[in-house]
């Protein structure tokens, strides 16, 4: 399986959007900043043709939720923006991308941003083609629609970009911010075949319903939305008012409610929504005899949908508690105004009036009231009219649309999953090219083989890595690595060491060793009374020796220390007169040669993988170094 990149592979459940209010799930939200600084009256003009420009590819279509809409804003800066909720139907999202994209092109002077619930999302779909410096932490305020093209802010001319920057580069610099051919290709294949393609998504249902319901369709089609939404999203309380049916059933009587049969438009995942479900009609729903078939249960499930949206509606506009409300709850909730009290007790009843008071008397209380009561009117305006079943009778409803779509999905998921396996083989394929490229440009010193293989070029490229490459993040190796530019500073290192440990040692020693060219290492003190070092030992050093005198004698007896190689075993042969008092202090003392053994374990581990795939070829690879074969395996 190849790797994916950062946009695909990232933990970060928002890593687009940081720093700002997470979105509601399933939710395209969009703003468009036009280039120069617009009045209200020219603003207000801009929101108009805006309008008028997609209406023809908006008209007729059918939104899963809610539709596409702009509004009026003026923070940070006079702008128009909107959102919309596509739940289960994504075609809602691209058809929303593709309308933006229109707008981008119709209008020149404008540069438009474009996030859902997961973040940049056109950067996550071209997430396989994105420049490698480009990741979830430096991509805010970088990625723009812009002219019928895809726009991406460079890091070299901005690495952390505000909204303004960005738009001001924009309109100075607009080429040098056009995303490469590739990318603009990936976006391009999502929204083609738009509008057409959004018409397809469209499912035609002939359904059997009361007439006050057929009548609502003829003047309101867009209202089947809520009505699947109201049955698809039903709790126990919504469902005491399917069975009673007080709005559409006149009163819930059903036998006085004449039955039509009529066509409905809707999406397909609207469909598949109804289809899905199992549910009971109401006592007082009139059901033909022998269930009717699937006109009769599709429409007794779209008329408890009207019923229950009508009712959930008309409750929330009368006390105005909808989403505002909830924000509002919370903001109290976080900002500990309820002070932790149990809900139900006095004085967080109290305390709830008083929110609830404040809240009805906000603008906000008056928005929301306002929104929620819109659907409720409209159905109310539309059946205030006398109506019958005389003006349906002679409209002949087409026949239902084939559903096979509905039983074949699979065979579409499995070319959606092919294609993006294709491109993670195809992403996969170019990143190892790249690498091999690199390696070959590093030069023979990284790649000699046999005798003229380099050792100290092993050390040297380790300590590099360590030391410039690596972070808590992890470690990477860059292109144009010089590793002869890695020094390490002996007595900074020393002294960072004395101050964490707080050791104070004889300075007269320090210098003595130091002039003597002492190792790396820091020796400790192994006399069992320490009396040398009690003048200048406060409580905690005295604990920090003690604990490293025991650990030391434990050591002794151990065999961790032949595993190491002393710098005394590069020298040559002892002289045989020496005693073996003298052996054991020398080899006491005698520092640990660290280069020594860290070749010597690389070389180790290397030839422990037989030639196979291991850690330390992958983490050579990584650094340029490829290790001679072990010639001598098995001889």
């Amino acid at each position: 399986m190849a790797t994916p990149p950062p946009f695909i592979n990232s933990n970060n459940p928002n890593p687009l959007t940081q720093g700002s209010s997470r979105l509601p799930e399933d939710t395209v939200i969009y703003s468009i900043y036009p280039d120069n600084p617009l009045s209200q009256d020219s603003l207000q003009s801009l929101h108009l043709q805006i309008l008028n420009a997609v209406s023809p590819f908006t008209t007729s279509y059918i939104w899963q939720h809610e539709p596409f809409t702009l509004s009026i804003a003026f923070h940070p800066f006079p702008h128009l923006k909107g959102h919309l909720r596509f739940g289960d139907n994504l075609n809602d999202e691209w058809f929303t991308v593709f309308l933006l994209f229109r707008i981008s092109v119709a209008f020149p002077s404008v540069s438009i941003q474009v996030n859902d619930s997961d973040g940049d999302f056109l950067l996550i779909e071209a997430a396989y083609h994105l420049p490698r410096w480009l990741n979830p932490e430096n991509s805010q305020n970088r990625s723009f629609i812009r002219r019928g093209k895809l726009h991406i802010i460079p890091k070299s001319a901005l690495p952390n970009p505000t909204l303004t920057e960005s738009l001001n580069f924009l309109i100075e610099n607009e080429q040098a911010a056009v995303a490469q051919d590739s990318m603009q290709s990936v976006i391009q294949n999502r929204i083609t075949g738009y509008p057409e393609k959004a018409k397809l998504n469209t499912h035609s249902v002939r359904v059997r319903v009361p007439v006050s319901v057929a009548r609502v369709f003829k003047h309101a089609p867009s209202l089947i939305s809520l009505a699947v939404e109201g049955f698809y999203d039903r709790d126990m309380d919504s469902m005491k008012n399917a069975a009673k049916m007080e709005r559409f059933l006149k009163g819930g009587k059903g036998g006085e409610e004449e039955m039509v049969t009529v066509a409905v438009k809707m999406s397909r995942a609207m469909y598949a929504q109804l289809m899905q479900q199992r549910f009971q009609a109401p006592k007082c729903y009139p059901m033909p005899p022998k269930k009717g078939g699937l006109e009769a249960e599709l429409g007794m499930k779209i008329a408890c949908g009207f019923e229950m949206m009508y009712q959930e509606k008309k409750k929330e506009g009368e006390e105005g508690k909808g989403s505002g409300w909830k924000k509002y709850k919370e903001s109290l909730e976080k900002s500990g105004y309820f002070k932790g009290l149990i809900p139900g007790s006095n004085e967080y009843k109290r305390l709830m009036e008083n929110a609830e008071e404040y809240y009805k008397n906000s603008s906000l209380f008056s928005k929301t009231r306002a929104m929620l009561n819109a659907p409720v009117r409209q159905i109310d305006e539309i059946l205030s009219l006398p109506y019958s079943a005389d003006e349906f009778k002679n409209e002949d409803a087409p026949p239902s649309d084939d559903d096979s779509w509905l039983y074949s999905g699979e065979d579409e998921l499995n070319s959606a999953l092919q294609d993006r396996q294709k491109e993670m083989e195809l992403y996969e394929l170019k990143r190892k090219k790249k690498k091999s490229k690199e390696q070959k440009d590093t030069g023979a010193s990284s790649s000699l083989k046999g005798e003229d293989f380099d050792l100290s070029e092993l050390v040297t490229t380790m300590q590099g890595f360590i030391h410039k490459m690596s972070s808590y993040e992890g470690a990477e190796v860059p292109n144009d690595r010089d590793p002869k530019e890695v020094e390490l500073d002996v007595e900074r290192f020393m002294k960072d060491v004395e101050s964490v440990m707080k050791y104070q040692g004889d300075e007269n020693v320090t210098r003595d060793m130091d002039d003597d060219g002492g190792s790396s290492d820091m020796d400790f003190d192994e006399s069992e009374n320490g009396s040398d070092m009690s003048d200048h030992e406060d409580g905690e050093d005295s604990f920090m020796h003690s604990y490293s005198d025991v650990m030391n004698n434990e050591l002794k007896s151990t065999t961790l220390k032949k595993s190491f190689v002393h710098a005394n075993e590069q020298t040559s042969v002892k002289n045989e007169g020496t005693s073996n008092a003298t052996e054991d202090m020398d080899e006491e003392f005698s520092p640990v040669d660290v280069d020594v053994n860290l070749v010597k374990n690389l070389l180790d581990s290397f030839s422990c993988q037989q030639g196979l795939p291991g850690p330390t070829s992958n983490l050579l690879g990584l650094m340029g170094v490829n290790l001679p074969k072990d010639d001598n395996k098995g001889k």
